[in-house]
């Protein structure tokens, strides 16, 4: 039987995991009772387990037959704080939600365990199975590359993969292309110091809430008319906030948005920019801003030849039809990108709409409290990430 054939053969108990880790999702670096789900799910492989001491991950390590190099796959674990609202029989109801479909991800990489577990002995290599808390703004993957990840099996890996879900992409469609496939982002925190005063006489104050304003508006201008449109700047502020009542000057206000890129470049051209910009205006205003601007990820940059090998295999084992190269990256980011900047790999998408869907584009995306992700893909991704393992390591 292929591999393909013995996840499908998996699919019950697969589902079965995969909605157990739906009902309680936890968030952020600390996953104590996801960790034990996933400990149970690889109970009686031949695995060398670890478990993270920072945060609740599981490095296992599968060694081959043969000798040979190492490959690492990687699932994350974490929800996101969003109550759920998609109709389903095993929905969360702690508040959580697995909306951006973790618990797939984890599920499918403990599928792959037990696929090539069985398979272990025609292996020329080993493989490191890296299930990671924290994507979501915890920077899990830099958490656990600095407890070791990278060489759990005693040597680093000569390639690394991982596999995302998308609610509103066509049901069993894999996506990927070279190069930046995610953009960086960056938090910016921007808090307006002024003078309060009675709204009746603003001349006696120092109005924060103008200035603010203006900054807003004028950081789309900078995108426009100081970088190239071929390297894209995104900036999107999400919250803005000042005062108290109608007729009072507050002393401050704040905004924070969220800024993509996609090359390093660009990113520390705008760090450098919003705070010389952000400046000039509040001193234009005889005010005075505190401008914070953090980075978060880097830009996610799939290897060429990973790339065109994991299309290649999805095309072998899933048919031609299967396959989609994105034209462009998509804008959100992705903490995997710090794996990808360590070892050559790639990073593909697998659309997990509901099969039949007729316009799947437009169902609730990733995040939503709506998003809901098809049990019938799971075998899918278990037998890609054992296909990509095996025959990376027999090349």
């Amino acid at each position: 039987m292929s591999l393909h054939d013995d996840a499908l053969a998996l699919a019950p108990d697969l589902i079965r995991l995969r909605h157990d880790l739906h009902r309680v999702p936890e968030l952020g670096l600390h996953l104590p009772r996801t960790q034990e789900r996933v400990l149970e799910a690889l109970d009686g492989l031949p695995l060398e387990v670890s478990q993270g001491s920072a945060l609740s991950s599981v490095t296992a390590v599968l060694r081959g037959g043969r000798p040979g190099p190492v490959v690492l796959l990687r699932g994350d674990m974490d929800g996101l704080p969003v109550v759920e609202k998609a109709p389903l029989p095993f929905a969360a109801g702690n508040g959580a939600m697995h909306a951006c479909g973790h618990d797939l991800h984890t599920t499918m990489l403990a599928g792959a365990a037990h696929l090539l577990a069985a398979r272990r002995e025609q292996l020329h290599g080993d493989v490191v199975f890296m299930f990671q808390p924290g994507e979501e703004g915890w920077d899990g993957a830099g958490a656990m590359l600095a407890e070791g990840v990278l060489d759990a099996a005693g040597r680093r890996p000569v390639a690394a993969y991982a596999l995302h879900v998308a609610s509103s992409m066509p049901h069993g469609e894999f996506s990927s292309r070279r190069g930046p496939i995610l953009a960086a982002s960056a938090a910016l925190d921007v808090t307006v110091h002024g003078a309060g005063g009675h709204g009746s006489a603003p001349h006696r104050a120092k109005d924060p809430i103008p200035a603010a304003c203006e900054m807003v508006t004028a950081l789309q201008t900078m995108v426009t008319r100081r970088f190239d449109v071929f390297d894209p700047v995104v900036i999107t502020v999400g919250l803005l906030e000042a005062g108290t009542q109608r007729n009072i000057i507050p002393e401050t206000a704040r905004f924070e948005a969220t800024v993509r890129t996609f090359s390093a470049e660009a990113q520390a051209k705008v760090a450098d920019t919003v705070v010389e910009l952000i400046g000039a205006i509040a001193t234009a205003h005889g005010l005075r801003a505190e401008v914070e601007f953090l980075p978060g990820y880097p830009v996610t940059v799939t290897d060429g030849a990973e790339t065109d090998f994991l299309a290649d295999t999805v095309r072998e084992v899933f048919g031609e039809e299967r396959y989609r190269s994105m034209a462009n990256p998509m804008t959100g980011a992705e903490d995997f990108s710090r794996v990808l900047d360590a070892v050559p790999g790639s990073f593909v998408w697998l659309g997990a709409a509901p099969k039949g869907a007729a316009d799947p584009e437009n169902l609730p995306l990733n995040h939503s409290p709506y998003a809901e992700f098809d049990d019938a893909v799971l075998a899918d991704g278990a037998a890609l990430y054992a296909e990509l393992a095996t025959r990376r390591l027999t090349a």
